[in-house]
């Protein structure tokens, strides 16, 4: 009992030096949340509905227009390509766009278009695109596809009108409800076939992750994890201080070992850490509307895990450092390459496959991952499991490395 009051001392010792100095609040609170208002500003776009579709644009110059309409409308609802008019009258300016990405592609129908089609011409439209790029060649494919069909019912009017016996019909005038009947019945076809279905999904980019409408599902974790690491230099800095002025080898002196020394100072840490965390987390959810308490069990195991993680790093870089400039030195050190690698800045599903393969590898990933399974992918508490362990293999390592070093 007597050994546990004393661990107990010493960490409530280091939380009055800690929250003693009025900067602890400015680096524990007041810079998070600042921070995360504006690390938020980055991902504003994306918490927005983005449509799928690829831009196309579209200038005709068919006066008659019903073939060219009938085209339009294909390609319209067909749901892959959103078709913009551009106009007829700069066609370099939308050649440029095109070339710049601004555009996917771009769909010039010419004069009389119409005209021909409903003859059983072969008149041609041109589209301008990059048919190397992936996005030109899936353009070249929907528009081919719809060229054909309506190529194809503009033939079948023509067959049709040709039946009719000579003389008691007028051809032009009889094409078109034959060709207007054809469409109906490519459609009717196309209805009826199998069905590829394209939904916008809410907040996504092209990558396909999602803040699910709220940018502050990204920034709220990961700035927690970032700041937790940070957090650790006044945390880490009594150490320091103790050993300078020998109150270290005193307290080795005593009743108390090495263990018990290490486990108050651990305790201290894993305090201040998991405070700061509830702290944001309860910012989060009332302020921001992150929905940490939609898994309440699972969040609170992630933020053990984290503390532990965090509070067994920081007692290791106390015991290594041999001055405070080391401690500050080694923590920013290790606060901006876990944050940056470790998916608390941005997505790792956003960055390249080789940097998020490496980026995984490490403890702020797994933390990112438990928090993100939660608000990102709606995942129930059995998803934070695998995380969690993986934090806590982490807490143990840096704890053996820093009870070993102390020892030496």
């Amino acid at each position: 009992m007597e050994v546990e009051m004393r661990i107990l001392d010493i960490a409530l010792k280091d939380l009055t030096q800690l929250f003693r100095d009025k900067r602890s609040a400015l680096f524990l609170v007041v810079m998070p949340i600042v921070f995360t208002l504006l690390m938020a500003l980055t991902y504003q776009d994306a918490a927005q509905p983005v449509d799928p579709r690829l831009a196309v644009g579209w200038a005709s110059q068919d006066a008659e227009g019903l073939a060219s309409d009938q085209l339009f409308q294909a390609l319209s609802a067909g749901g892959s390509l959103r078709l913009i008019d551009v106009g007829v009258d700069q066609p370099q300016a939308v050649a440029e766009q095109v070339a710049s990405g601004k555009l996917a592609a771009a769909v010039f129908v010419p004069a009389g278009y119409s005209q021909q089609v409903l003859a059983g011409g072969q008149p041609q439209i041109l589209l301008v695109s990059d048919p190397v790029s992936s996005q030109g060649q899936a353009v070249l494919q929907v528009v081919r596809g719809e060229v054909t069909r309506l190529m194809s019912a503009a033939q079948i009017a023509v067959l049709h009108t040709a039946s009719l016996p000579a003389g008691k019909v007028d051809p032009a005038a009889e094409n078109v409800p034959a060709f207007q009947a054809a469409m109906v019945l490519w459609q009717q076809v196309t209805q009826n076939g199998p069905q590829i279905k394209m939904e916008m999904a809410q907040g996504a980019g092209s990558n396909g992750f999602s803040l699910a409408g709220n940018p502050y599902n990204q920034t709220s974790p990961g700035i927690l994890v970032m700041f937790a690491i940070f957090g650790l230099t006044n945390s880490a800095n009594l150490l320091v201080l103790e050993r300078k002025s020998r109150t270290l080898e005193r307290m080795v002196t005593t009743s108390l070992n090495r263990a018990g020394i290490i486990a108050g100072h651990l305790l201290a840490m894993f305090a201040v850490t998991f405070l700061q965390e509830a702290i944001l987390v309860l910012f989060g959810q009332m302020a921001l509307k992150v929905e940490y308490f939609r898994e309440p069990l699972a969040v609170l195991l992630v933020m053990v895990a984290v503390a532990l993680w965090v509070a067994c790093m920081g007692l290791m870089i106390g015991v290594i450092a041999r001055g405070e400039d080391r401690v500050i030195l080694i923590t920013m050190v290790f606060m901006f390459v876990l944050s940056a690698i470790g998916g608390a800045w941005f997505p790792l599903e956003t960055a390249g496959a080789g940097f998020a393969a490496i980026g995984k590898l490490t403890p702020g990933a797994w933390a990112m991952t438990g928090f993100q399974n939660i608000l990102l992918r709606g995942l129930g508490s059995a998803s934070v499991l695998l995380p969690v362990a993986a934090l806590l293999a982490y807490a143990a390592a840096f704890f053996g490395l820093a009870v070993w070093k102390f020892k030496n």
